[in-house]
């Protein structure tokens, strides 16, 4: 079988249209149809419904997608491993992070890890959990690490730990004085920041789901698009929110983090392609693992992240 037609059928598949994969291929359109054509012909079903808009996949079509999809990383990811040997190019670790989400725990991460593999570098690109599913199928990463579970054909998910969430307040908040830990219900009358991020799902629904589970009902939510935002609106008084321990790790003036009476998790999560078993891969989910779990101490009832220097 061809691997360019698979390529051009993926392609297709992922546009849903033919006008925008050719245009993505650099190629007119009545040759890319062509192709298409004879790979239906190869395989003898059609594999798209070509009266839909956007085109969609036939039974066949979807089978021969998720195949397609993971014989081009395999020849992709054995092509790049033959340039690296044979241009003597130093093995590069792709990794998709979401922005904020991970906080002070990525330095001493990536550390670790390049004291376990000096060969090899390691490179960071910024993006959602959904955008790390596409990229981990097209080989642009090699891993990622988010904080929602969205399950994607090709990609394995792993827990690596749920990490208990913390109330984020002004420093000169009422309920930032307190010592013990404070109810979830406590912040209902409060203006609820959420740092939202499309697409959804994203860590805000995980968080307001919390209060829907308990029936606590929030006054006033106010919605931002990052991180940072909500914690200068947090740090000039503008309202509060919930958000995981390993927050503490990075300096945030003007901010002050306490426990909850509730146990509330956000879980952080590894995905990668599930064909990969390469060292760089096992190394990673290692130094991950055991850099969380070393990390991990008991603070007010709760086992939250180590504090700098401790």
């Amino acid at each position: 079988m061809d691997l360019k037609r698979l390529r051009y059928f993926v392609t297709v598949a992922r546009s849903g249209s033919f006008t925008r994969a050719a245009e993505v291929l650099g190629m007119a359109q009545p040759p890319l149809s062509q192709r298409i054509q004879e790979l239906e012909a190869e395989v003898g079903s059609p594999l798209l419904n070509r009266d839909a808009r956007p085109l969609q996949l036939t039974t066949a079509g979807r089978l021969l997608y998720e195949q397609a999809v993971q014989i081009l990383q395999r020849t992709d990811a054995m092509m790049a491993s033959m340039r690296r040997l044979l241009t003597d190019q130093r093995p590069v670790f792709n990794l998709g992070m979401v922005p904020a989400n991970f906080h002070g725990n990525l330095a001493g991460i990536i550390r670790e890890y390049r004291r376990a593999l000096p060969g090899v570098e390691i490179r960071i690109l910024e993006m959602n959990s959904l955008e790390q599913a596409d990229a981990l199928r097209e080989g642009r990463i090699d891993a990622g690490i988010s904080r929602v579970e969205i399950p994607a054909p090709g990609v394995r998910r792993i827990v690596l730990r749920e990490e208990p969430m913390v109330a984020a307040l002004p420093f000169d908040h009422p309920l930032a004085r307190l010592e013990e830990a404070m109810p979830l219900g406590a912040l209902k009358d409060e203006p609820f920041i959420v740092y939202t991020s499309n697409p959804r799902p994203s860590l805000a629904d995980h968080v307001l789901a919390q209060f829907t589970e308990r029936d606590i009902r929030l006054s006033h939510i106010v919605e931002v698009g990052q991180y940072d935002t909500a914690l200068i609106m947090i740090a000039a008084g503008e309202g509060v929110s919930i958000v995981p321990a390993s927050a503490r790790l990075v300096a945030s003036a003007g901010v002050a983090y306490r426990p909850l009476v509730e146990h509330i998790t956000s879980p952080i999560v590894l995905c990668h392609r599930e064909d990969d078993d390469t060292p760089e891969l096992q190394t990673f989910y290692l130094v991950v693992s055991e850099f969380l779990a070393e990390q991990r101490v008991y603070i007010h009832g709760e086992w939250c992240q180590r504090e700098p220097g401790a």
